[in-house]
């Protein structure tokens, strides 16, 4: 396993944006450091490092429709789905 030095650092955000941080380190059973590393790496494009990170990346793909055309047709998917 690879050492990682961290460094700690202060953000302060508003209390509604600490509650809904707080909620989906809850949510995904992960620490508010991991969820914070988390939406930083991917808000930077950086390799993700934390347990959690890891976790995300681990479920890439679970949901896969295997259909390649989605992008293309998502509102006729989506109204023959719906509608």
């Amino acid at each position: 396993m690879l050492a990682y030095s961290m460094r700690r650092t202060t953000v302060k955000i508003s209390d509604e944006l600490d509650a809904r941080l707080r909620h989906e380190a809850a949510r995904q059973g992960v620490t508010i450091s991991e969820l914070t590393r988390a939406a930083l790496q991917s808000y930077l494009g950086a390799r993700p490092l934390a347990v959690g990170a890891r976790r995300e990346l681990l479920s890439a793909g679970a949901a896969d429709s295997g259909r390649s055309d989605i992008s293309e047709r998502i509102e006729e998917i989506l109204y023959g789905e719906i509608g």
